[in-house]
């Protein structure tokens, strides 16, 4: 059975940074594309940040661009997500998901989700 928990969220003031943790098990870790999405109540899932393959390939949504970094430990089956610059509009639950696809944005691509994790950032 595939699981993915994530954790590492919080409450930070505006300006400061978090680093959120997705452990994966059940998969073959490294055969996947893993990625981040975030959603507040009454909004779409929107996509964060991917890995296409390998670390050396990410993508970011518009908005997280410069601020944000993904990366991932294939020996811990691990994908992380550094968050610097926090600004309130980036208060969401926070989520990791797992795609076969190379690459992909769009939530319905994705196969399996964690719980997700609650970021909060106060002004």
């Amino acid at each position: 059975q595939v699981q993915l928990v994530e954790s590492g969220g919080g409450l930070v003031q505006a300006g400061g940074s978090l680093r959120l943790s997705c452990a994966a098990s059940g998969l073959t870790f490294s055969t996947y594309t893993m990625g981040w999405f975030r959603q507040t109540p009454g909004t779409s899932r929107e996509f964060v940040a991917t890995t296409s393959w390998t670390t050396a390939i990410t993508y970011y949504g518009d908005s997280v661009k410069g601020r944000f970094t993904i990366s991932r430990d294939n020996a811990k089956n691990t994908v992380y997500l550094q968050m610097n610059s926090l600004k309130p509009e980036d208060t969401a639950v926070y989520y990791c998901a797992v795609t076969r696809r190379s690459y992909s944005t769009i939530p319905s691509e994705y196969i399996y989700w964690g719980q997700g994790t609650q970021v909060t950032v106060s002004s």
